[in-house]
């Protein structure tokens, strides 16, 4: 998983700008999606952490955040 986190980093920084933020307010999740939509694996990370990565190449394609609010407040 060590690459996979290098490019992590790298495909953030590639698309920066492409970033689109969608929020659940009624199950409180954060979506963030990096680009256009594409067919992705998930790794779920824990902690209401869940990373979507390129089935073809392995760049990031997005994350999902859950409990958001919970988080903000601690």
């Amino acid at each position: 998983m060590g690459s996979q986190k290098i490019s992590m980093i790298e495909g953030i920084k590639k698309i920066y700008s492409d970033v689109e933020f969608d929020y659940d307010e009624e199950v409180d999740v954060l979506y963030v999606s990096f680009g256009k939509p594409t067919k992705a694996i998930s790794e779920d990370l824990g902690n209401g952490v869940i990373l979507r990565y390129n089935e073809e190449n392995d760049d990031l394609v997005g994350m999902t955040l859950i409990g958001i609010k919970k988080r903000s407040t601690h």
